[in-house]
């Protein structure tokens, strides 16, 4: 019986894909799952990434040695990118994790181009789900947000699956010792110095503990819900009407809205001006400008600015 999410399954076959594989045991579970289903094994459809992002010296070497010897198992394919992500995120001024994400995004779309692929497979899964969501949740975020099974990065031209997000951890350690196999443990999951490390390995099981039940299931119910009510809400905006020809946000057409609907409006327009960091603070402050007796001007993340003028809000410079 496949791990794999049976929807998604449907239609894989017709599609060519990149499976990023950090030789950790999820990614190893999802490669493996991959790999053997003769739905994706014709045909040439599947392509393994690994990024060695030199953090643990011989560690991540031998992680990169692990999956190396994978391709040649399972006869795949593979593309491998190395880079002391420690000096990138120095001279780019970023977190290590920033940095370490934003360089293999861009190994994803280069490696996408070079083989054709339709997307990127990612190992992550429903604990890792709930963790996003509470995350989200304690930085300001407005309601429940987690990542979605589908994700399309417009700007580096590249589509982010998730085909065992439905899948709790347990159900992945249960698939490594059905099948036997072999993957890399990295230490530094289990060190606090992470704000995820400690959500998984600390805040977690504490609020588990407090209230006597799995609370990654009690998240997950709820980002269920919170995802079928954002349906329903975005079903009920016309979105394209709310903005003039020059892509402008309409103010009467806004204002005359009930919040909740300027709320999401808003959300997407900052979305689509790549406005980062959009907190539930933020879009409150950018509904201000609804009144005209505030003032014309807020800031935004990125030394960028949300303007009303004549009627119309909008980002500028």
């Amino acid at each position: 019986m496949t791990i794999l999410d049976p929807v998604w399954l449907e239609k894989a076959s017709e599609k060519k894909w990149l499976v990023a594989v950090s030789g950790g045991r999820d990614s190893i579970a999802l490669l493996h799952a991959c790999a053997t289903d003769p739905r994706l094994t014709g045909s040439n459809s599947l392509v393994i990434c690994h990024v060695n992002h030199q953090l643990r010296g011989a560690e991540s070497d031998a992680d990169e040695e692990l999956v190396r010897n994978l391709a040649v198992q399972y006869q795949l394919p593979i593309v491998v990118h190395q880079t002391d992500v420690s000096l990138l995120a120095k001279d780019e001024k970023k977190s290590i994790e920033l940095a370490a994400r934003d360089f293999r995004h861009a190994v994803f779309s280069c490696a996408c181009e070079e083989h054709q692929c339709d997307a990127v497979l990612l190992a992550h899964h429903a604990d890792d789900q709930s963790e996003t969501a509470l995350y989200n949740l304690l930085r300001g975020s407005a309601g429940l947000k987690a990542m979605q099974k589908e994700t399309h990065l417009t700007e580096k031209k590249l589509t982010l699956v998730r085909p065992i997000l439905h899948l709790r951890r347990s159900e992945i350690n249960d698939y490594i010792s059905e099948h036997k196999l072999s993957y890399r443990e990295d230490a530094t999951n289990a060190e606090p110095f992470a704000i995820r490390n400690r959500l998984r390995n600390e805040a977690i099981p504490l609020l588990s503990e407090i209230l006597g039940r799995d609370i990654a299931a009690s998240i997950l119910k709820s980002v269920h819900h919170s995802e079928q009510n954002e349906h329903f809400i975005q079903q009920m905006i016309d979105y394209p009407s709310m903005l003039d020809p020059q892509g402008r946000l309409h103010l009467p057409s806004l204002t005359e809205a009930p919040k909740i609907i300027q709320q999401r409006i808003l959300h997407r327009y900052l979305t689509e001006q790549k406005i980062s960091n959009i907190t539930q603070d933020l879009i409150e402050s950018c509904l201000s400008l609804l009144d005209p007796s505030n003032p014309a001007k807020i800031n935004l993340p990125g030394g960028k600015f949300f303007r009303r003028k004549e009627r119309r809000i909008f980002v500028s410079e």
